[in-house]
């Protein structure tokens, strides 16, 4: 059953005409249903808030967009990765916690007219933990990651990007979930561009009306490699901003040492020198060398000697290192 202040709030809105109040709870209860395993429930409230809603159709365009399947817009993923199993600054891993414990303390909040943050910025060059740290908040919260398919999102038509968009909150928002904007400066572009088209600038707009509208048991997760492309309007509409730079000697370090523990063998080399000799490059290029040089471990047993497979694996890394950089300056 769900709570008397939801029912009250269902009541009072309703009865006022606040349509995106009334709906902003029906969504809540929706998906506190749905966490309590009342899905028959939360399918039929769902349906209802749906085909409710009035559908302009003016061709068979958006007849067919509006019957698209939501499969084609999220990819849903079931959080494996924690918190403790990334490595991370101590600020983020602090604003990590508060995150999370303001979600799972909602009830104690909402006694003092308070709601949990829920609109996160994850900033930082590629390959150095957004998406992982996406996961593992959804996990920590126990809910599911939707991760959006901008190829399913975006479309070629006047209007197609943002009633996708639209379709594709609307079933978020009935559920308690993370939803997970990667490269976020596809859709979040600034407005004021002058090489940007009017759609460009609907679809931004249109963005901002749907974070806004977010119930707080989605938590909204946009990751960016180019903040400097990001509407300004967008900066203002997220809560919480963390950085996640490439990582330092210190951090590669504490990652190899972690390997090392893992795997229980011995490389060969301290991480401190593995670190040395790895330095520059990004957590999931790392991750890519830890990975080849376990799986060569693996495939020379019983004689696998680690020390000379990672020996091997840093000269051909060195010199792929130096391939890549040649032709960034365009040196054949």
């Amino acid at each position: 059953m769900a709570r008397a202040d939801l029912l009250t709030s269902l009541v009072k809105f309703g009865v006022n005409g606040d349509n995106a109040r009334f709906r902003k709870v029906v969504e809540t209860i929706i998906a506190e249903e749905r966490a309590k395993q009342h899905t028959v429930l939360a399918d039929n409230l769902e349906k209802l808030l749906l085909y409710s809603e009035p559908k302009q159709v003016t061709n068979g365009t958006f007849s067919t967009l509006l019957t698209q399947q939501v499969d084609n817009l999220l990819h849903e993923v079931s959080p494996q990765k924690k918190l403790d199993d990334l490595i991370l600054s101590e600020e983020v891993k602090q604003i990590c916690r508060e995150v999370v414990q303001e979600h799972h303390r909602t009830d104690l909040l909402r006694s003092y007219g308070l709601e949990p943050r829920n609109r996160v910025l994850l900033i930082g060059p590629p390959g150095n933990g957004k998406t992982s740290l996406a996961e593992a908040i959804a996990e920590s919260l126990m809910v599911p990651l939707y991760v959006v398919r901008y190829e399913g999102v975006v479309g070629t038509y006047l209007g197609e990007t943002a009633v996708r968009l639209r379709r594709l909150v609307d079933h978020a928002c009935t559920r308690k979930c993370v939803l997970f904007f990667d490269e976020f400066e596809t859709l979040g572009k600034e407005r004021g561009d002058t090489h940007e088209t009017g759609e460009i600038k609907r679809v931004v707009s249109s963005l901002l009306m749907q974070i806004d509208a977010l119930p707080s048991h989605v938590v909204v997760i946009g990751a960016t490699n180019h903040p400097e492309l990001l509407d300004r309007a967008v900066w203002r509409r997220f809560q919480v901003r963390m950085d996640l730079p490439e990582p330092t000697r210190v951090r590669l370090e504490e990652w190899f040492e972690r390997f090392h523990r893992r795997l229980d063998i011995n490389l060969g080399y301290t991480p401190g020198t593995l670190a040395k000799k790895l330095y520059g490059l990004n957590f999931a290029e790392i991750e890519e060398f830890g990975a080849t040089v376990f799986r060569q471990y693996v495939l020379e047993q019983p004689n696998a000697d680690m020390k000379g497979i990672i020996s091997r694996t840093l000269k051909h890394w060195a010199a792929r290192s130096v391939k890549i950089e040649q032709k960034n300056m365009g040196i054949d």
